[in-house]
């Protein structure tokens, strides 16, 4: 499965193995599965490109952040998610869990 825009996305589920397939065509450590409210969608990890178009859009309404970034990182589900606030702004309140910062160490000499 290659990666659908947001906009022309249809696909309401993906299954185990659908996931795994894409998970190994793409790279991803993980593929997240965001529930709201009897709602679903699969988001991938970001990427830097996702989180700098993110970012610019954050300038116009700080909303347009979780927007771009669901909308960027989407695979799949319903898309009421996105646009309707009910489940919107439940669900950007998870979307810092969208995101492994995994870990990182300082050396200083």
């Amino acid at each position: 499965m290659s990666k659908i825009a947001f906009e022309n996305n249809q696909k309401k589920t993906l299954t185990e193995e659908e996931m795994k397939a894409i998970k190994a065509a793409e790279d991803y450590d993980y593929i997240t599965v965001l529930e709201v409210k009897g709602k679903q969608c699969f988001l991938h990890p970001p990427t830097r490109q996702i989180l700098d178009a993110a970012n610019s859009a954050s300038k116009k309404a700080e909303s347009k952040f979780n927007e771009v970034l669901m909308k960027g990182c989407w695979l799949a589900g319903d898309k009421e998610i996105v646009t309707d606030d009910r489940y919107f702004i439940p669900a950007s309140a998870k979307l810092g869990e969208l995101i492994d910062f995994g870990e990182a160490t300082v050396k200083k000499y």
